[in-house]
């Protein structure tokens, strides 16, 4: 056997023996470093979850912030355009403005909370397709801002779940919103389906009488009010839609909205009715102004009696009518130049017996102009007809 030297048998590693580099800590050691470890890795979950939830909250808080203001902008601004109606003064208007968007922001709760808007948060103003605000003429208001806040002093903070773990125990949060309607029509899309109708009444009224309607120079025989048309004043004057010597060429009359040389049958229906889809497709063009602000249209000069049941009917309700500037040719062979569209409320019909006793008295009356095409250069203004609320911002 060969003999080994002492300087190789020490390198000869024994059973059992480990190096110092490389012997493992022991079990009970071992335990308490896992135990730290988890509590730390649980308070630093524990908080992420706090911060997580709590942010969340805040996202839905806003989303619902934005949805009541929102639906409160588009409830003022309806309101403004009932007010206007009735010929409400400036503070009545931005009162009951204010009222209507309380009464919708408190059905919308934001963080289980019902905010009501203060003072100065809920501003009445004119809004322009520029997207230009301005509050300097009542007269021109068509638009209602609203500033929906959870504050301190204006409904409270919004309160967060985990205030204890994260350090901040409630959320500032605001937002606004703002709803118009327009009156830079410049014209008519068809509706949607074939069960819709446009209230446009297809008899056509000269500008100048018109503008002297507006401006006071009329009669003021007939007021409307608790949804029934009585004698006396109101304020708003009126004109009489039958042609009696307006020293306009051809005088008034109906117009062709849908085929050419619309019968007593057509008239009466869109009287009751409104222009229907097919009128659009049967009309052939856009009921739209052109480039130079006009819209050519065929009519007939007069008012046939055979229409005065159908225009009795509709006594005290709101219509859009053409307005023009022009007309040349007579009788069904009339070609009405049409500027505007405006709205009017029918007041009394009498069209039997004598010629000068005939009448078809309307006043200027606001009117919602649906599927109504907006006028971006503004070249088109009505004074009595807007279109349907819509959010702008």
């Amino acid at each position: 056997m060969k003999n080994l030297n002492v300087k190789q048998l020490s390198h000869v590693p024994c059973d059992g023996d480990v190096p110092v580099n490389r012997r493992r800590m022991p079990a009970r050691k071992r335990r308490g470093a896992a135990a730290v470890f988890g509590l730390i890795l649980t308070v630093s979950l524990v908080a992420l979850m706090a911060v997580t939830i709590d942010l969340g909250h805040i996202r839905v808080a806003e989303a619902e912030m934005q949805r009541s203001a929102d639906a409160s902008a588009m409830a003022a601004c309806w309101e403004l355009f009932d007010q206007q109606n009735s010929g409400a003064s400036e503070s009545v208007m931005q009162s009951s403005a204010r009222q209507a968007a309380n009464s919708i922001a408190t059905r919308n709760s934001v963080g289980q909370q019902a905010p009501e808007f203060s003072s100065g948060d809920v501003e009445l103003g004119t809004y322009s397709p520029d997207q230009s605000w301005s509050t300097s003429d009542p007269s021109t208001y068509n638009a209602a801002r609203v500033t929906l806040r959870l504050q301190t002093g204006g409904n409270g903070e919004l309160p967060l779940f985990f205030g204890d773990v994260t350090g901040r125990q409630s959320q500032s949060l605001s937002t606004t919103a703002t709803a118009a309607m327009f009156n830079a029509i410049s014209g008519f899309n068809e509706p949607d389906t074939h069960d819709e109708t446009i209230d446009i009444l297809p008899f056509a009224l000269d500008l100048p009488s018109w503008v002297a309607m507006c401006s006071g120079l009329t009669d003021d025989s007939f007021s409307y009010s608790s949804g029934s048309v009585h004698s006396g004043s109101d304020g708003f004057c009126e004109t009489n839609l039958y042609p009696q010597g307006t020293g306009a060429p051809g005088n008034r009359g109906t117009v062709d909205i849908g085929g050419s040389n619309n019968s007593t049958k057509d008239l009466s229906r869109q009287i009751l009715h409104g222009i229907s889809k097919q009128d659009f497709i049967d009309l052939g063009k856009p009921l739209k102004f052109d480039s130079k602000g006009e819209l050519k249209l065929n009519g007939d000069t007069g008012i046939s009696a055979g229409v005065k049941d159908e225009l009795a009917s509709i006594i005290g309700e709101v219509r859009i009518i053409p307005i023009y500037t022009t007309v040349t040719g007579n009788g069904n062979n009339a070609m009405y130049t049409i500027v505007k569209f405006e709205g009017v409320r029918i007041l009394e019909v009498k069209l039997t017996g004598k010629m000068s006793e005939k009448r078809v008295v309307v006043q200027p009356a606001k009117a919602v102009a649906r599927h109504a095409i907006i006028d971006n250069s503004g070249t088109s203004q009505s004074s009595y007809l807007v279109t349907p609320v819509m959010l702008v911002q």
